[in-house]
Parts: structure tokens; sequence; C-alpha cells
């Protein structure tokens, strides 16, 4: 059960520090400002209402000197790395070289209600044939989905996984079954620490108060793995097994009846 609680936790771990690889762009790359409901998304926190469609205007502007094909558009959400909800819109368009193309989409997010809730960072993405990313703005979702989404699920198992973690490890602790090296004890108590820091930072997520974004998620979960491996390698160490002496050995004695003779 252990090792089952400990690779949930590392599943969660390797999303926020490996992450997926960055797209590639040409050489011909755009530059992009984009609109939601005429509100421009740069350096802002942007609310999305599942209930409402949504107005997306992209501006694309080539300072390069070739024009460059652009198929589709696409609106991304993200958190540990992993992504919460994705739209994409096939949309041809070409840039002139040193030119700007303005376009405007409607795009219908009904089915975000159940994939993500609370502060996301997102991006909207103008990709070619290739789906390699041409240029892209970034900004902060304010998604007003439900709780019960894919997203809020994924942070109630990783709360359930650690709270069976930390119980895993104190039980051990209380019993005296911790090993006798601080190192190994430590690392008992490294995937609660891991999974501490990965609840920490969806809660915050969801409590709209915090965005998960790489430079706060991060020192997060390290943080917490190392206050918790540090508790582990300081627990006392665990007693030694008593050694049977003489004095706890109790012997039984048979002692025949006492026979009465007859004379």
């Amino acid at each position: 059960m252990g090792r089952v609680i400990a690779a949930g936790v590392a599943l969660g771990l390797c999303g926020v520090l490996l992450g997926a690889p960055p797209a590639s762009a040409e050489a011909g790359s755009l530059d992009v400002q984009v609109s939601i409901d005429r509100r421009p998304i740069a350096d802002a926190t942007v609310p999305v209402d599942p209930a409402k469609q949504v107005e997306l205007q992209v501006v694309a502007t080539n300072s390069g000197s070739a024009p460059v094909k652009v198929r589709s558009v696409r609106l991304s959400g993200v958190a540990l790395a992993l992504t919460f909800f994705a739209y994409d819109t096939t949309a041809p368009f070409e840039v002139p070289a040193r030119g700007s193309v303005t376009r405007t989409f409607v795009l219908d997010l009904g089915d975000l209600v159940g994939q993500a809730t609370g502060l996301l960072p997102s991006s909207v993405e103008l990709l070619d044939a290739q789906r390699a990313t041409l240029g892209e703005a970034t900004t902060v979702a304010d998604v007003r989905g439900s709780f019960w989404s894919v997203y809020g699920v994924f942070g109630l198992a990783m709360l359930v996984l650690t709270v069976l973690a930390w119980l895993g490890a104190l039980l051990a602790l209380a019993r005296h079954r911790l090993a006798a090296n601080r190192w190994r004890r430590g690392l008992r108590f490294l995937p609660a620490g891991f999974g501490t820091g990965l609840v920490a930072v969806i809660t915050l997520s969801v409590l709209r108060l915090v965005p998960p974004e790489p430079a706060i998620e991060i020192p997060v979960v390290l943080g917490a793995a190392a206050i918790a491996f540090l508790l582990g390698y300081l627990t006392p160490h665990p007693a030694p097994p008593r050694a049977v002496t003489d004095s706890d050995t109790t012997v039984r004695m048979a002692v025949p009846p006492t026979q009465e003779f007859t004379r």
C-alpha cells in the first residue's frame, strides 16, 4: 500500500518538475495580442464562464520578411504541467511580411464546466499545419467551473493519497517500525511532503487565491517535501527489541502426583 501511495504522489511530482517540452516555433514567429470579450489578457486575470460564449480577438503581427500561414488557434489551460482543457479552432489565414492581421472567433466553452475550476495559467496559441507554435499570448484564466471537474477531482485524489502517506509514516513511527538509518527515515516521510505541497498548490488555485504557476508551485512543493524529510530525519531512533534474559524465562515443571502406600 505504501508503494502505491508513493507512486501516486510521484506522478504528481513528475508533472511539476518535468512538464511538457516547449513547442518549437519557426523563424518567422508572430507577435500575438489577444482580447477575450474585448478585454486584453496581457498581465490580467480573465474570468471565463462556461455558460457563456467567449469572443476571442487575435491580432497577429509578422516582423519577418516572409509571410506566415496560420492554420488554427488554440486556447488551453495548464496546471502542474498538465493540460486540463484545450480548444482548437481551425481558421486558416496568412499574415503578410511586416504586416498584421486581426481575426475574431466565437468559442463555445460549455464543456469547460466539467474540466477545470479556479485560477489556471492559460495561453492562446497560433499553430501552423504541423501543429508547431507560431506565437502565443499568456494569461491567467478564472474558470467558473464545477468543483467536481477533472481538476477538482484530481485535487481530491492527491489529498487522499497525501493523508494515507502521512498515516503510514506516523503509524510506522508510533509502532517503532521506522528504519534505524536517519536518511531512510527521512525518505519515508518524503512522499507525504510532496503530496502536501501539491495539495496546497491545487487548493490555492481552486480557492482563486494564487494561480499554479511554475514560479510558485515548484518552491511550494519542494519546500513542503524538504520539511517532511527533515521531520523524518529528526524522528527518534526506534527502540531496539529487548533482549530476553534468564529472569524472563519461566520453566514449567510437571510434578507427579503424590502416591500413597497402604499397608
